[in-house]
């Protein structure tokens, strides 16, 4: 089995870790502003670019926060989910749930975010429902963007919670039951501390996943840049490769220290 493996996971590395360097090379490079050619030396001038740029620093601080949000609200949404599925829901209702959850990864990313876009447009059907009360939906913007990912992302975070609270043994909550702890204190004293590694390896989905997007901002966020934005027009029509790469390390720092975070608090046991 091991050698079968070896081949394919060896490309694999290098394909991956040979393309991080590259990028990593890459920006250390600069533009020549007037011929607009790649000049192949090694400077610090991208990033001090975009240090001193506070448009950059916007974008940077835009994308890590909204990505952080995402987390926390899938976090609170996503654990009485993932708690009645593992601990109270019959094994029948279980299945159901397990396969309602897993539903919306089978349609099309551009189709949801295209139906989101429809639902929070003007004279969509979320200002339908509440034209009634007197209020409006949030239209296009960062909370669109919130609301969009958090929807997006949800299953990632509710099925490593459901993993991680169906090994909890029930016989735990029975013995805080039994002696005298309410539901609040039995949460915060058995269930959160037995379930954190599970919920820091939902958070690794749903932080890296908002933190790389590009197409949803450009879609329902209403011209508010993230990182993988700037990236792709500083590739794709600005021609400025050193920049691009530049930038694309920032999402990529940030994810390394966001992992071995994640792996001093045992997340990587519950993935």
């Amino acid at each position: 089995m091991s050698a079968l493996l070896a081949a394919p996971l060896g490309w694999l590395g290098v394909a991956y870790l040979g393309s991080l360097a590259v990028l990593f090379v890459a920006a250390f490079w600069r533009l020549d502003p007037f011929t607009a050619e790649v000049i192949r030396d090694y400077s610090f001038s991208n990033f001090r670019t975009l240090w001193e740029g506070e448009v950059y620093r916007d974008i940077a601080l835009r994308t890590i926060g909204i990505a952080a949000l995402v987390t926390v609200i899938d976090a609170v949404v996503a654990f009485p989910i993932a708690f009645y599925m593992a601990k109270v829901a019959s094994p029948r209702a279980k299945a159901l749930l397990v396969v309602a959850v897993l539903m919306p990864l089978w349609a099309s990313y551009l189709v949801k975010i295209y139906a989101w876009r429809i639902i929070l447009q003007e004279n969509g059907p979320l200002n339908w429902l509440l034209e009634p009360f007197g209020a409006s939906g949030p239209g296009f913007g960062n909370v669109a963007g919130v609301i969009v990912f958090s929807y997006l992302w949800l299953p990632y975070m509710i099925l490593p919670l459901y993993a991680g609270l169906e090994r909890i043994p029930d016989s735990l909550l029975e013995a805080s039951s039994d002696l005298g702890g309410k539901a609040g204190r039995t949460f915060r004293r058995v269930i959160l501390p037995l379930a954190f590694p599970a919920l820091v390896a939902g958070s690794i989905f749903t932080f890296s996943l908002t933190l790389g997007d590009y197409i949803a901002p450009q879609i329902v966020m209403a011209g508010n840049q993230f990182i993988g934005n700037v990236v792709y027009t500083n590739v794709g029509v600005a021609n400025n490769l050193p920049l691009a790469a530049a930038f694309a390390t920032v999402p990529i720092a940030v994810m390394v220290v966001y992992l071995l975070l994640a792996r001093r608090a045992g997340a990587f046991e519950s993935l």
